[in-house]
């Protein structure tokens, strides 16, 4: 049995990648605002037929396809020292 998920703010793939890992789960589509997490996302895996949301807000349940599993990355931009760092 496959189980279905969703990768909400979904970041470069973290939960994706744990559970490509373990085998048995397919991504049916995945949600990522910032443009440059969906640029790194999409050149690591194939998305290829999947839904992409780029704001979860905007999202309509009803219109989703069947999902076994939603799965959702927090918020690193809290704990990240990316955007704090000196730019040359």
């Amino acid at each position: 049995m496959t189980i279905k998920f969703f990768d909400m703010f979904a970041g470069i793939g973290g939960f994706r990648s744990g559970l490509e890992a373990i085998g048995g789960f397919e991504c049916v589509g995945y949600c990522e605002i910032d443009k440059y997490a969906k640029q790194a996302y999409e050149a690591m895996y194939d998305t290829g037929g999947e839904l992409y949301f780029e704001d979860a807000r905007k999202i309509i349940p009803e219109q989703l396809p069947h999902i076994d599993l939603i799965t959702g990355g927090f918020p690193c931009q809290s704990f990240s020292i990316a955007r704090t760092k000196e730019r040359i």
